[in-house]
């Protein structure tokens, strides 16, 4: 899994906190612990915070290609303070059961 190590109280920690509430419809896993959420960027200038996030899907024809980053995007809007966002679908690394936390591992009976 890509560690995203934040401060809790800091805007980044608010978005991972939101990302977490988004799953794959066919994984019961959100997809933060399925380690497809690979950057979590703010830019903030006085009250405008932009949030980038660069995510992978588990594969190119994944059937929540095109709408789930657009979810990702609304729950991060969603978020006190945050101004704008952007999702980005990046395929480099290629997603790989080694990117999920050792928490979805678990949960989905993956040794």
């Amino acid at each position: 899994m890509i560690e995203l190590d934040f401060p809790p109280d800091s805007l980044e920690a608010k978005v991972v906190e939101a990302i977490k509430t988004c799953y794959d419809p066919e994984i019961p896993v959100n997809i933060y612990e399925l380690g497809l959420i690979y950057g979590v960027q703010v830019a903030q200038e006085e009250e405008r915070a932009a949030v980038h996030v660069t995510m992978t899907l588990t594969s190119p024809a994944c059937p929540v290609a095109g709408s789930l980053p657009p979810e990702v995007e609304e729950k991060i809007r969603a978020v006190p303070g945050v101004t704008e966002a952007k999702v980005e679908v990046v395929w480099e690394p290629p997603w790989t059961l080694a990117l999920m936390s050792e928490g979805a591992k678990l949960q989905l009976g993956i040794f």
